[in-house]
């Protein structure tokens, strides 16, 4: 998601309503790309937040406030030294440009009347906040650019502000219906690219929406546009400049199924379907908030997900080393059988064979067929063949090693597989807690996870619990722990067990009422949450096993979580959930 013109144009609108007339009470940066500007107006006090971040730039109003540093950072200085009681004359957008530009009223050292202008670029990581005087001279900025950096603009203390001309852009309240026609719908470009490339502050999103309201191809081309087409395109246009300039805004945020913020914007939008939920704002400022916060919260789970992530790959690749190691040195014993054979026929033919030969040729009374021994020459027969039986019985010992030292290679991997399916299960980082627990509980980190212990509540968290409009109870295990649970705790014998046949996933249990069968759509609405709590969960068709818990049984020993079963019933699912709610006791 990236701000467009069109989101800071309701920005902008709602900052002049709110803080034009307002006096500055404050200015503090909490961060080094971040600002927060405290102003007052008829006794109620607003907080603005900027962030100039390169990955996260973005401007709102916000009730939070952030603990600022015990020494101010120069450019904050600066700030208040000349807007630091000024007031906000107005707030504005030059143009339809990702800025935003606030006029502030101040006196200046002669107690004159004097003039600043606050520019906040929204641009991605060209995005800055630059301060300039009455005449356009920058006084300084959060970011400086040089010409080492940007052959386009310096941003410095001395030069002359101005937004670098967008080449070939019309801004959408002053461009008229016959550039639009005579121009713009001439460009031999994709419809997509003709927003962005013709018309300032239009980004993907808006090119998206209305190509998907008039049911046009955004990939084709301009050029094959119908007259009646080309008609709608420019009602579209009017109609959105209509709606900015009457500021008929309807801020909302959209998010996939799984309630993880996939964009925010001004106005509902159509090309987000039914697999999406939006949410509607009064707002834009508190819609850029919920989003922000929310999209922090994701970012930092990413960064610990992706962490333990890097962890669990390293361990799975050297338990992967470890075990073709041990199948090298397993194959390595296929020998033994051979050396126990050449002990038995030395002894067997001990009493015709001489002493001192290097090499003996006796018949193998098994299959008939000759076999050649090598012999030490300086040992007696039968010592060549006590040789023979210690290296069979040493490679024998290896073997039977080797066999449980396969097995439980094995099973740590198919161990460390499952937390590695639990993380990529995860929505909130708190659901990480019991994956690190469990890599400590198995001796697989040394180091003990921060917090861990009896008192913890991030490792006592519930399974999930659904309940279906006729009123089935489902439980969803998110980790080996919880599986573990819903299976061999809240499961009772004649309850039902859902789980992907071959690729790590959740244990699903139905509560069947005492029922002997679940009624088909609730083998169907069970499968489907096996298949979508599991990493088939972007298939299209999963999979799924399916028997009562009184079937299942726990190996001694095992990982959390671990079950076998010898009979079950099977079916294809599509990854969903549909057909259920979060149960809420009452």
């Amino acid at each position: 998601m990236s701000i467009d013109g069109i989101t800071i144009c309701a920005i902008a609108c709602e900052l002049n309503k709110k803080l034009a007339g307002a006096h500055i009470k404050k200015i503090s940066q909490p961060e080094s790309l971040e600002l927060i500007i405290t102003a007052s107006r008829d006794r109620i006090t607003n907080r603005l937040f900027i962030s100039a971040s390169p990955s996260l730039p973005v401007i709102y109003l916000t009730e939070e406030n952030k603990e600022s540093p015990m020494t101010a950072p120069n450019f904050c200085m600066l700030l208040r030294k000349y807007i630091g009681s000024g007031r906000i004359s107005r707030v504005y957008q030059p143009g339809m440009e990702r800025i935003i530009a606030l006029d502030i009223d101040h006196l200046n050292e002669l107690g004159d009347p004097a003039k600043k202008t606050l520019y906040v670029e929204i641009m991605g990581k060209y995005s800055n906040i630059i301060l300039t005087d009455e005449k356009g001279i920058i006084l300084d900025s959060i970011r400086h650019v040089s010409s080492a950096v940007s052959s386009v603009r310096e941003v410095l203390p001395g030069r002359e502000y101005f937004i670098p001309a967008q080449k070939d852009h019309y801004d959408l309240f002053t461009v008229t219906k016959e550039e639009i026609y005579g121009d713009i719908f001439t460009r031999p470009l994709t419809i997509r690219k003709m927003f962005f490339e013709s018309l300032t502050g239009f980004g993907p999103v808006m090119a998206e929406d209305i190509s998907n309201r008039l049911n046009i191809d955004s990939d084709a081309s301009v050029l094959s546009l119908s007259a009646w087409q080309q008609d709608a395109l420019y009602e579209e246009l009017m109609r959105l400049k209509d709606d900015l300039k009457n500021e008929n805004f309807n801020p909302v945020i959209v998010s996939d199924k799984s309630d993880k913020p996939i964009e925010v914007y001004p106005f509902k939008l159509s090309v987000y379907g039914e697999n999406f939920i939006t949410k509607e704002y009064d707002s834009i400022s508190l819609a850029l908030f919920d989003f922000y916060q929310q999209k922090n919260l994701r970012n930092n789970m990413d960064q610990k997900a992706h962490d333990l992530k890097k962890l669990l790959q390293n361990l799975i690749e050297r338990n992967n080393k470890k075990l073709a190691l041990q199948k090298k040195q397993f194959k390595d014993t296929d020998s033994m059988d051979k050396f126990r054979l050449y002990g038995e026929l030395l002894t067997a033919n001990a009493y015709m064979l001489t002493p001192g030969m290097k090499k003996v040729t006796v018949l193998n009374y098994y299959d008939g067929t000759e076999v050649s021994i090598p012999l030490d020459e300086t040992l007696p027969i039968m010592e060549n063949a006590n040789r023979y039986y210690q290296k069979y019985n040493k490679l024998k010992r290896t073997r039977e090693a080797l066999t449980d030292q396969i097995t439980e290679t094995e099973n740590s991997i198919n161990h460390l597989g499952s937390i590695m399916a639990s993380i990529s299960l995860a929505e909130k980082e708190s659901e990480l807690a019991p994956l690190k627990q469990e890599l400590y509980d198995f001796g697989y980190t040394k180091k003990r996870p921060t917090g861990s212990g009896k008192g913890n509540r991030a490792l006592k968290q519930s399974p999930l619990h659904f309940v279906t409009e006729d009123d089935y109870h489902i439980y969803v295990g998110k980790n080996n722990y919880q599986n573990e649970e819903v299976t061999f705790k809240i499961a009772s014998g004649g309850d039902w067990w859902f789980h992907t046949k071959t690729i790590p996933g959740s244990h699903v249990i139905v509560k069947s009422k005492g029922a002997p069968q679940l009624p088909d759509h609730i083998y169907e609405i069970a499968a489907s949450l096996a298949a979508y709590y599991s990493t088939g969960r972007d298939s299209d068709k999963v999979e799924i096993d399916y028997v009562q818990k009184k079937e299942l049984r726990k190996v001694s020993g095992a990982a959390p979580g671990y079950v076998i079963y010898h009979t079950n019933y099977s079916m294809v699912a599509h990854p969903s959930k549909d057909g259920v709610r979060p149960y809420q006791s009452s």
